[in-house]
């Protein structure tokens, strides 16, 4: 007997790979195949409704990570071994398979196959079919359900055929992205990362004024703002302009009077123009409006990109239905339904808000009117992109639209028509989209939000933010580029924060308020022309985190990996000690976790994935390992390790570049800018030829090492001093020149 990859039910149990998965599989459990060894779990039932929750086995003893919407707006991770830990809403399950954590084998036949000792990983993935839109769930008793849902009553089957995918992989990363790639093509209904056209933005140092500002923001308070950091000399090329630039009306909010506790959030929209605040008379001066702003801050402070915020819906509460400029695009006001899995989990203000007083919900065959009025008005005020925001509040709104996956299908399809036609570089942020509606709705956004705000005053989420994010980029990675949002370079956390965000693969922008900065921090990550070292894919947590809890367990610190052109980065944070997980009970070990405690954890090169790619071709495994925070440098083989130790809420990078032997007898590795976060996002280029050529970008100290000391440095062909260190191999040179771009020359 052949075993193959292709998942089959047999004597009642899922098996992948001659491995039990899942045990007590029902009868009405079907297994369908894709391709690639992949295929579809669904189910039949004796009866038709929009609702349907179908066991499909027993999960136990076999470590797992899952992503769920916490709150209807989020995913958050969580790790455990059985069905039973697992939440409602989960929308992705990876498991990881070992010998001695799986049943044995059913039948001789398939006891007498050799079967691999190596670990291999599971992905059960629910997904959207048709109108439907399917989560994985446990129960105490261990099993493992899903629901299929349509979000309207009048929406209904007795047949769910294609709404969990599972594959599986030796890889996880791997798996992760062929999966998605098979699922792009047989669904349809969204793209792979790979297929979509990134918006420039990304590479730029920016400024969001929501923190700032919130909804005060004005053009005084902007222009403020970036004087400020003009005058510390990082100044931001993209700027958002955040909520509070929109004309809009609370119906409910009588003036004079207290606010009434949640009317806030069923504020709507009433034009698709700016406010009052961005019509203002200068002293002794014209009346300026949006469009003047914005040429006065691109011509003054250097702006290549400005992006507005709004919401899917227009504004949170929709837009007002009896709006004489809104009238044409048919709304209606609409009152929010919540699925039982967001109920069951952690109710949102908004929501519940929402829910009183409606939404005023425009005509899907209208949205992209709406869309394309306000977009193509934007443009021609100078802005160049839009952040769209609040927008897994659709998915309760698919009542009398053909439910909640047709109506995000179809602003989705609007909103992606009009950001092509109008802001024709895809400059396009999507925000607070995490419902697999809208994941897998995604044909051409390119950028999302990966987890829920920083929020500055909050102690306790700081270790979340970065834990979830690098979690929630397994998944999101593969479909966007995972924006980790911004942070305060003037904070307690600014080096936690700026130091994940250096690795993240992800746009660098702040939310500080005028005068409130921190340049030495800014610096670690802004060059001088304002651009950043974006490292190349989104930043996951490395193999052996995959299953660990980092935030709770009270002894794993979190290693987050990348890869830069010709080197790898391994970000390593301690999570533990300052927050807990939302919905989880903390285990005693945790709870006796003093903040100050300090946690040990190794770092190796082969935390790094696919760093053989980036590798010479007569690499033999050896690397040279800079640690930023200490600077220190060490020389490891990529099965070896070096310890790191960081107390709660420090973190470590360590660049990772693969050595190689140049004349027979010198070991070299480029390390690149020390002093910048990212070090090795500066090594654009490595040739060696009669001597070492480098192409690098930045100013700064340019690290490499050698196991030689070189006879001299040139730097764009002149002569520089350098140091070398004959104790760890370190060679610097100090690259002082304007152009962002250098060729350094070794010579020996």
């Amino acid at each position: 007997m052949t075993i193959t990859a292709v998942p089959v039910i047999k004597n009642g149990c899922l098996m992948v790979r001659g491995k039990v998965v899942l045990t007590g599989v029902p009868d009405n459990v079907v297994v369908s195949p894709a391709s690639s060894g992949s295929a579809f779990i669904g189910a039949n039932s004796t009866s038709s409704s929009s609702h349907h929750v179908f066991t499909f086995g027993v999960l136990e003893n076999c470590k797992f990570m899952c992503l769920f919407i916490a709150k209807i707006w989020w995913m958050i991770p969580r790790v455990g071994k059985s069905a039973s830990e697992i939440p409602l809403e989960t929308q992705m399950l990876l498991l990881e398979a070992e010998e001695e954590s799986v049943l044995d084998i059913l039948d001789d036949e398939a006891a007498a196959e050799p079967v691999r000792e190596n670990k291999f990983y599971v992905l059960i993935l629910p997904v959207l079919d048709g109108a439907f839109r399917t989560t994985l769930q446990g129960t105490k008793s261990n099993e493992l359900q899903f629901c299929y849902e349509s979000g309207d009553l009048d929406v209904r089957t007795s047949q769910a055929l294609e709404g969990v995918f599972i594959n599986s992989g030796d890889n996880p990363f791997e798996l992760l992205k062929d999966s998605i790639k098979i699922l792009a093509k047989h669904k349809g209904t969204f793209s792979h990362l790979d297929n979509k056209k990134k918006p420039a933005h990304l590479d730029w140092f920016g400024w969001c004024t929501w923190d700032a500002f919130y909804t005060q923001v004005s053009p005084s308070g902007i222009k403020e703002g970036l004087q400020s950091f003009k005058e510390g000399g990082v100044s931001p090329k993209f700027l958002i302009i955040d909520d509070g630039w929109q004309e809009t009306t609370n119906e409910f909010q009588k003036e004079g009077e207290p606010l009434i506790e949640g009317t806030q959030f069923a504020t709507r929209l009433t034009d698709i123009k700016e406010n009052s605040k961005f019509k203002v008379s200068e002293p002794d001066g014209p009346t300026t409006n949006l469009k003047e702003l914005i040429h006065y801050i691109k011509e003054n402070y250097g702006l290549k990109y400005v992006y507005m915020w709004h919401a899917l819906a227009g504004y949170w509460g929709g837009v007002l239905a009896s709006s004489e400029t809104l009238k044409k695009y048919n709304p209606k006001l609409a009152y929010p339904v919540q699925s039982l899995g967001n109920i069951g989990n952690i109710r949102d203000i908004a929501l519940d808000s929402l829910e009183k007083y409606g939404v005023g919900v425009i005509d899907p065959q209208k949205v992209l009117d709406f869309y394309d009025d306000m977009h193509t008005y934007l443009a021609s005020c100078g802005v160049d992109g839009v952040k769209v925001d609040v927008q897994n509040l659709l998915e309760t709104l698919g009542a009398g639209y053909g439910g909640r996956v047709s109506i995000t299908k179809q602003y989705h399809e609007a909103l992606d028509e009009s950001i092509e036609k109008n802001f024709p570089d895809n400059n396009l942020i999507c925000c607070m989209c995490h419902n697999s509606d809208s994941i897998f709705s995604s044909k051409k956004s390119a950028t999302a939000r990966a987890s829920e705000d920083f929020m500055p005053n909050e102690p306790t989420f700081q270790t979340l933010h970065i834990a979830s994010t690098s979690f929630n980029s397994l998944l999101l990675g593969e479909i966007v580029v995972p924006d980790w949002d911004m942070f305060h370079s003037d904070h307690e956390t600014a080096e936690f924060h700026g130091a994940a965000r250096a690795l993240g693969g992800c746009p660098v922008y702040v939310s500080d308020k005028p005068g409130k900065h921190d340049f030495k921090i800014l610096k670690k990550l802004v060059l001088l022309d304002g651009s950043i070292l974006r490292a190349r894919y989104a930043g996951r947590p490395t193999r052996d985190c995959l299953f660990i809890d980092p935030v709770m367990d009270g002894k794993s610190l979190l290693k987050i990996w990348n890869l830069n052109n010709l080197t790898g980065v391994v970000g390593v944070f301690n999570c533990q000690g300052a927050g807990s997980w939302p919905m989880k009970q903390a285990p005693e070990s945790a709870n006796n976790l003093k903040k100050a405690a300090s946690i040990s954890g190794r770092v190796s090169p082969l935390d790094v994935e696919f760093l053989e790619e980036i590798a010479w071709e007569t690499w033999t495994g050896d690397c040279a390992l800079y640690a930023f925070n200490t600077g220190s440098l060490s020389r490891v083989q990529k099965n070896k390790s070096v310890e790191v130790s960081l107390g709660t809420l420090e973190c470590e990078i360590l660049t990772v570049s693969p050595i190689k032997v140049f004349n027979d007898n010198i070991d070299f590795a480029p390390i690149g800018l020390i002093n910048m976060y990212n070090s090795g996002g500066a090594v654009e280029d490595c040739k060696f030829e009669d001597v070492i050529t480098i192409k690098a970008r930045g100013s700064g100290v340019f690290g490499a090492y050698s196991s030689k000391k070189p006879s001299c440095c040139k730097i764009d062909k002149k002569d520089e001093e350098f140091t070398y260190s004959s104790e760890n191999g370190l060679l610097t040179v100090n690259l002082q020149s304007d152009s962002n771009f250098k060729e350094i020359q070794i010579v020996y």
